[in-house]
């Protein structure tokens, strides 16, 4: 049985220490949804489709890398709302003459400094999570630990 503990706010932190299939388990859930973020950057829905269909596989996992699992996928909800306005906004410049106005270039430039920070932040839990700790991103956290049940 996973040991877990819930503090004052509701908050739930690990006390169990993963193993190490988990570990990397949980660890590739945020790898996924990066190679999936590069390999189909030009398509923002790819990264969330390949993201739901890991969880999906470790659905039934512990609760450790079910966890994980939401956690990656919940943020790639606001990579793909950031990177489908920015390819479609693009679409429309590029083929239907809408003029390239400096609202876009700041889009444009907004978006690729949150794609970059969304890479760092993904890697950097990634490794954290191979290591057997636990993360827990602001916005994501407590929305995962709503949809994701011990």
């Amino acid at each position: 049985m996973e040991s877990f503990k819930t503090d004052v706010e509701g908050k739930i932190s690990f006390v169990y220490q993963p193993m190490e299939h988990e570990a990397e388990k949980a660890s590739n859930s945020y790898l996924m949804s990066l190679f999936a973020v590069m390999v189909g950057l030009p398509i923002p829905i790819i990264n969330l489709i390949a993201t739901f269909i890991f969880w999906i596989n470790n659905k039934k996992g512990t609760y450790f890398v079910r966890w994980h699992c939401m956690h990656a996928l919940l943020s790639q909800f606001s990579l793909l709302s950031v990177n489908s306005i920015s390819f479609y906004w693009s679409i429309s410049v590029i083929f239907y003459s809408t003029p390239m106005s400096n609202a876009w270039i700041a889009w444009i430039m907004t978006a690729i400094i949150f794609n970059l920070a969304e890479i760092a932040i993904t890697i950097q839990a990634a490794i954290k999570t191979r290591k057997g700790q636990h993360v827990y991103w602001t916005f994501f956290g407590p929305l995962t630990d709503i949809i994701v049940k011990p």
